[in-house]
This record gives structure tokens, C-alpha cells and sequence, in this order.
């Protein structure tokens, strides 16, 4: 077993890959009671095209069909719902699926090795028929109307709207009511088959447990499945402009929401080693921090005046295929917020940073990172996010003293480019 330790926060991350491909990965918490598992697929949304390991074929599916399945697979074929066996156990389970990945998770306390039966029984046991099909459509297209309504999803999705052409994070996580009618079982368990094999797999354990016993756990609850090699994904080509700078829709709030989008180039990301990456990453959060976060010159200046209450989201998102900036929040005046940010982003690329508050929100920052080692929800959600975007999560702990404010002045001026920038407002 391969041991990965970081001596900044005294955690060590115990890591195998098993004969069949999946990948789990044990960080021990001594003397903590709380225990948290997630088993996730590297399966989410964008995979729409692909072709199937040992077929030349390319496979299409309809647009949702990775949320579908996660919903799906908690159904058993005894007539039991395993989120209700989890939730009769006194655990805290979920399931969630994103752009990148699906996951299935839970927490708790007491019963774990019960639990860890049931997750591991029902991901690797999917039951899909005719009629549960169809039942899943009603639900799903019930949660596709309530996301239709729900304002800070829609200002997020027109933001993306409004920087992708072609690529897949455009679409909807759920899909639409007419892409999800296309959905048959025949589809589900083709992608189930293709997916959720272990080795496009990772489990991540955190808790009080020695990582060796843990490990003959796992190894004793996993059904013979060999690896499948691997799966070609396939996306469509996008060019490296917007779509439009500005979108606007109506909807009942009661203050407009915006979201400030930019879009990074991918190639950029794809061509550099994964330490660079997470430099990248750190230097934008600094930026971003600098600019609009609670400390800064404009944040304070905006909230004395009344335009904006709170400090925005601040986040920056990228997988192979996408990379971009998104700044969200509430504002009574969202093009005031959107062109002073435009101005101070102008003001930095002239004038630099300041030494001094440059230090100030790395170290900020850095807190921030350890802080999320003192919770085993936030550590090994963490791992498995960032495991598949082939990333070790303590390389942000080890990178972020090599981030230079010279370094952090190069990704402003590469990334935070007016043309690639959009305003999404709802309101």
C-alpha cells in the first residue's frame, strides 16, 4: 500500500489500486468518532459520447442519463430502497452526481460496517425494468420543472450559456423532459456497465480505522468484476470565444442574482503537468480574493454603498474539457458590480499587486486549506473530486508556498481577459 504523508497537517493518506482496477484510498483519523465513506465513478454529465472498451461503435445516450442512473441505483430487486435501509441504520447517506463524477456516500457514527454492506451491495447491483424506468421519468421530471424555477440555478446555467458553443457543461445535470424520455434500461445498463467498472472507480474511507483491516473489508465486499480497460470519451470541439457577454432572465426574487463568468483555455490546463494546475488554481483564488473577496478595496466599497450585502462565491471549476472563473452573489445594481470588477481587474494588470495584501490572502487561503483536514466529509470528498481530475489534494498545501506574486501577476494578465468574460443576471 502506497503512503502519501503531508508533515504540514500530520495526515497520511493510505493509497491501493486492486487487481481489478478500482482505486481506494484510506486516511486514518485517530480518536475521531466520525466515519465517512464515498464510492464514486469518474461518470458524470459530460460523458454523452463514448466508446465502449472492445467496441469500435460509438455509443450516444441521451442527455441526464448519469443523474438517472444515480437516482435508479438504490433501488433493489427484493422491493427495498437502500437509502431507507441506510437511513434505519442511523446513517447519513446520499448519493450526488456533477459535471465530472457520481458519488455514493454516507456518514456516521455507529453501524458503519452495516452500512458499508448495503453501499457497497447496492452500487455493485443495479436493478433496472421497464416499469421502474418509467416510474424514475415522473420523479425526475418533477425535479427538472423545480430546477426550472429555482433562480440561482438558472443564473449559474445561463452564465455557462453564455461562455460555452459546444461543450457538454452546458447541459442541464438532470437533462430536459424530452431527453429523459429516451431513457430506457437497456441504455442505463450500458452505461452502468461501462462506468461503473472498477477501474474507472475510487473509494475514499476517512475515520478511526487501521488501513489494513480496512482494506480486507473492502477487498471481502467486492464482487468479481475484472477491469475493462479503457473508455474512449468523445466531445465536441469548442472554440475559445464566448457565445455572448450579457444574459438576462426574468423570475420572481427578491433581489437580482448575477453571476460574473470567465472562460479560461482549456488547452492550457491540458498541457501542463498536474503541479502547475493547482499553482494556477491558487493564484486565481488569490486573485479573486484580492479583487472582490470580503477584504478587498472594491467588496467594501460596494457594501457601504448598499449595491451588494454579502461577500460573493468565489470559485474557479475545470476538468480536461472546460476551465472557468465564476464570481455569484446579490446586488441591487449586477452591471455596477460587473463593470467595477471590470475596472479593478484593469487597475491590477497596471498597477500589480500589493506585496502586503498578496501575502496576506495566501495565507488566508492556506488556512483555509488546512481547516478542511479537521472534517472527514470535507477531506474525502476533497480526495475522490480531485483524484479524478488526476490531482493529489495535499499538492495544494505543498504548491502554495511556490505561488509568487510575480507568478500570480502572469495568470491575471493570461486569464482575466475582458472578452472572455460574461454577466448572467436573474432578477
Amino acid at each position: 500500500m502506497q503512503v502519501i504523508e503531508n508533515l504540514k497537517v500530520k495526515e497520511k493518506v493510505y493509497k491501493e489500486k486492486l487487481e481489478n482496477g478500482l482505486t481506494v484510498m484510506i486516511i486514518p483519523k485517530l480518536g475521531m468518532k466520525k466515519k465517512y465513506m464515498i464510492w464514486g465513478t469518474h461518470y458524470g454529465s459530460l460523458e454523452n459520447e463514448f466508446v465502449v472498451p472492445g467496441e469500435e461503435e460509438k455509443t450516444v445516450v441521451p442527455n441526464g442519463v448519469a443523474h438517472f442512473l444515480e437516482h435508479k441505483m438504490f433501488e433493489q430487486e427484493n422491493g427495498t430502497n437502500s437509502l431507507d435501509v441506510l437511513t434505519a441504520l442511523g446513517v447519513e447517506a446520499n448519493a450526488y452526481t456533477t459535471n465530472d463524477h457520481t458519488a455514493y456516500l454516507f456518514e456516521c457514527t455507529d453501524n458503519f460496517y452495516e452500512a458499508m454492506d448495503e453501499l457497497m451491495d447496492y452500487v455493485q447491483h443495479p436493478y433496472f425494468t421497464d416499469e421502474n424506468v418509467e416510474k424514475e421519468k415522473g420523479i425526475i421530471g418533477q425535479e427538472i420543472m423545480m430546477y426550472d424555477d429555482y433562480p440561482e440555478w438558472k443564473v449559474y446555467l445561463n452564465a455557462i450559456n453564455a461562455m460555452y458553443h459546444e461543450c457538454p457543461v452546458k447541459i442541464d445535470i438532470v437533462g430536459t423532459i424530452e431527453t429523459i424520455s429516451k431513457i430506457d434500461k437497456e441504455v442505463l445498463y450500458k452505461c452502468y456497465n461501462t462506468f461503473y467498472n472498477p477501474s474507472n472507480m475510487v473509494m475514499v474511507i476517512c475515520g478511526d480505522f487501521k488501513p489494513d483491516e480496512i482494506l480486507e473489508e473492502v477487498k471481502k465486499r467486492l464482487i468479481d468484476k475484472k477491469s475493462n480497460g479503457e473508455i474512449k470519451r468523445i466531445y465536441p470541439e469548442e472554440p475559445e470565444t464566448i457565445v455572448q457577454e450579457r444574459i438576462e432572465q426574468k423570475l420572481e426574487v427578491s433581489m437580482p442574482l448575477y453571476t460574473i463568468g470567465i472562460k479560461d483555455i482549456v488547452a492550457d490546463n491540458c498541457n501542463k503537468n498536474k503541479t502547475e494546475i493547482v499553482k494556477k488554481h491558487i493564484a486565481i483564488e488569490i486573485i479573486l480574493n484580492l479583487i472582490l473577496g470580503r477584504s478587498s478595496r472594491l467588496f467594501q466599497e460596494l457594501y457601504k454603498e448598499g449595491t451588494i450585502f454579502a461577500g460573493p462565491g468565489l470559485s474557479y471549476e475545470f476538468t480536461n474539457i472546460y476551465a472557468h472563473i465564476l464570481i455569484d452573489g446579490q446586488s441591487n445594481n449586477p452591471e455596477k458590480v460587473y463593470e467595477e470588477f471590470k475596472k479593478e481587474v484593469k487597475n491590477f494588470k497596471e498597477n500589480g499587486i500589493n506585496e502586503e495584501d498578496f501575502e496576506r490572502i495566501r495565507k488566508m487561503i492556506y488556512g483555509g486549506y488546512v481547516k478542511e483536514y479537521n472534517d472527514v466529509t470535507d477531506i474525502s470528498r476533497m480526495f475522490l473530486a480531485d483524484y479524478f481530475k488526476g490531482i493529489n489534494s495535499f499538492d495544494y498545501l505543498d504548491e502554495i508556498e511556490s505561488v509568487s506574486k510575480e507568478y500570480t501577476e502572469q495568470v491575471l494578465k493570461q486569464v482575466f481577459k475582458e472578452d472572455k468574460m460574461v454577466l448572467s443576471i436573474v432578477g
